[in-house]
C-alpha cells in the first residue's frame, strides 16, 4: 500500500524532530489472535479503506470531554479534515496546522457527508498610540469565513471563502500602530507606524484530497489564498485572535496569508505533513476591493509535525519575488519556525505560540523577528492576552530620510483582557476589552518615538461561537 512516510522523513527540515519528544508506543494485545491495536495518541484514526471508499471523508471518535467542550463542535463524532484523515480541529488558516486540541469555534453543520463551518468576528476599537509619532483613531476590524468539504469521486472536495469589510471600516490609510511597517496606502508612500486593512476578498480557494489509512495527498488552489509559509496567521490562531491589533513582526511570519495566486500540493502521514507552494510574491496593493492578477513567480516549502494533540510545530522557507510594491527590485528569502502549545483543562483553555522569522532581502539586510504570544480563556467569559515581540526594522523612515536604510531593533510588550458579557457559549459572544502596550526603542530613536512609548486600545467585540 502506498505510504509517503519515507518521503516526509527525508524532508530537509528534520530539525523539528529535535523540538518534540518522541511519540509514545502502543501496548501489545493480550488475547491473540488478532491482538488489539495500539492505543492512539490523538483522536483515533479511521481504518484503511478500500475500493470506491478510498479517500472519502470519514469520522473519528469524539475527543475527551474537556476538548469537546472547548472545540464547540457538538456532535457525537468528530468529522475529519479537508486535507487528511485526522480531526478537523487540526486545521486552521490555509493549509496550516494547529494543535488538534484547539478550539474550532463558529457554526457547524453536517449533512449528507458534508461538513460546513461558518466563523466570523467584528471588533470596534478606540486606538490611542502615544509618543511623538503616536496618533488616535476609531476603526473596525472584522472577518467572515465559510468552509465546506465532503465526498466527491474517490476523494474529498473542499471549498474555502473568507472576506472582510475592513476596506470600509478601517480605510486605505490603515490604523495607528507604533513600529508597524509593510505595504502602502496609496502606491507612493509606505505604511510607517500604521497597520494596513485586509482586502475585501481574503480567500477564495478549492481543495481536493485522497486518503489511505492515516495518509493522504492533497492539492489547494486559491485566488486569493495562503501558501505553505509560516505559522497559522495571527487572526486564526487562538493565541492571537483576541488581540485588536496585528503583531509588529507580521511581515516576518504570516503576511502571505492573502496572496493572489496560490497552488499547493502536500502529503500527510499521521502526525507529519510536507507541502510545497507556487504563488505570487507581491503583497496586495492599495486597492483593497479588487482581485489582482495571479502569478506563480515565488515558491515555498513547509514541514509540519504534531507530536501530540496539544502541540503543533512547523518550519518553512519561501523565496518571495518582489513582495513590496515600492521596492520592485528586491526579492526576499523568508524562513520561519514556530511552536504552538495548548493547555486544556475543565473551564480553562490556554494557548502559547513561540515563533521566529527571518527576512533576507536580495539586495538588502537580513532581519529577524521573534514573537511570544499567550491567550487564556477562563470559564468562557474571561480572556487574558499577552504578547512579547522583538523585531529588526529598516523601514521606520520614509525613503527621502537619510535614516531610511538604517536597521533598528525594537521591542513591544502588550497585555490585554476581554470580558464576554453576553452569549459566552454561543452562538454569538459579545464582549468588551482593553489592551495596553509598552514599546522600547534604541537610543537613536528616542527623539523620534520617546524612550518608552505607550499605547492603549479599548474595544467591543462580537464573535460566532
Amino acid at each position: 500500500m502506498w505510504s509517503p512516510r519515507a518521503a516526509i522523513r527525508r524532508f530537509p527540515l528534520l530539525l523539528l524532530l529535535a523540538l518534540a519528544s518522541p511519540p509514545a508506543r502502543g501496548q501489545e494485545g493480550e488475547t491473540p489472535p488478532p491482538p488489539p491495536p495500539p492505543p492512539p495518541k490523538h483522536a483515533p484514526h479511521p481504518p484503511v479503506r478500500k475500493g470506491r471508499d478510498l479517500g472519502r471523508m470519514t469520522r473519528v471518535k469524539r475527543p475527551s470531554r474537556d476538548m469537546a467542550m472547548m472545540t464547540h463542535i457538538h456532535h457525537e463524532e468528530m468529522p475529519t479534515g479537508m486535507y487528511g484523515p485526522y480531526a478537523i480541529t487540526r486545521e486552521t488558516s490555509g493549509t496550516a496546522w494547529q494543535p488538534e486540541s484547539s478550539m474550532h469555534e463558529g457554526l457547524h453543520s453536517m449533512s449528507g457527508g458534508w461538513t460546513t463551518m461558518v466563523h466570523g468576528w467584528a471588533t470596534a476599537v478606540w486606538d490611542n498610540q502615544g509618543g511623538a509619532r503616536g496618533d488616535r483613531d476609531f476603526y473596525g476590524g472584522n472577518m467572515l469565513m465559510a468552509n465546506t468539504h465532503g465526498p466527491y469521486g474517490p476523494g474529498t472536495l473542499g471549498f474555502r471563502a473568507m472576506a472582510s469589510a475592513e476596506p470600509a471600516t478601517i480605510g486605505k490609510k490603515g490604523y495607528p500602530l507604533l513600529l508597524q511597517t509593510g505595504e502602502t496606502a496609496d502606491g507612493r508612500t509606505p505604511f510607517i507606524d500604521r497597520q494596513h486593512p485586509h482586502d475585501l476578498a481574503m480567500e477564495l480557494a478549492t481543495t481536493y484530497s485522497l486518503s489511505s489509512g492515516t495518509s493522504s495527498l492533497f492539492v489547494y488552489a486559491g485566488l486569493p489564498g495562503e501558501p505553505a509559509l509560516g505559522p497559522p496567521v495571527f487572526m486564526h490562531r487562538f493565541s492571537g485572535q483576541s488581540f485588536p491589533d496585528a503583531p509588529i513582526g507580521h511581515h516576518w511570519l504570516d503576511s502571505s496569508h492573502i496572496t493572489y495566486g496560490v497552488l499547493t500540493a502536500g502529503l500527510v502521514d499521521g502526525d507529519w505533513k510536507a507541502e510545497a507552494s507556487r504563488f505570487r510574491g507581491r503583497e496586495p496593493d492599495q486597492d483593497r476591493t479588487d482581485i489582482e492578477e495571479p502569478k506563480l513567480d515565488s515558491h515555498s516549502f513547509r514541514l509540519s509535525y504534531n507530536p501530540r494533540s496539544d502541540v503543533a510545530l512547523q518550519a518553512s522557507y519561501g523565496r518571495l519575488h518582489s513582495p513590496e510594491q515600492l521596492e520592485p527590485g528586491v526579492d526576499v528569502d523568508r524562513v520561519t519556525v514556530s511552536a504552538i502549545v495548548n493547555v486544556v483543562q475543565r473551564g480553562r483553555f490556554l494557548q502559547h505560540t513561540v515563533a521566529w522569522g527571518r527576512n533576507k532581502s536580495r539586495p538588502g539586510h537580513t532581519l529577524d523577528a521573534f514573537l511570544f504570544e499567550s491567550t487564556q480563556r477562563l470559564r468562557d467569559r474571561h480572556t487574558w492576552m499577552t504578547r512579547l515581540e522583538q523585531a529588526e526594522k529598516d523601514e521606520l523612515f520614509p525613503p527621502a530620510d537619510p535614516r531610511a536604510a538604517e536597521v533598528f531593533t525594537v521591542e513591544k510588550l502588550s497585555v490585554g483582557y476581554r470580558y464576554d458579557a453576553w452569549g459566552p457559549r454561543g452562538p454569538l459572544a459579545v464582549g468588551i476589552g482593553a489592551l495596553a502596550s509598552l514599546a522600547r526603542v534604541p537610543g537613536a530613536l528616542e527623539g523620534v518615538y520617546d524612550k518608552h512609548p505607550f499605547a492603549g486600545m479599548v474595544f467591543v467585540s462580537a464573535a460566532l461561537r
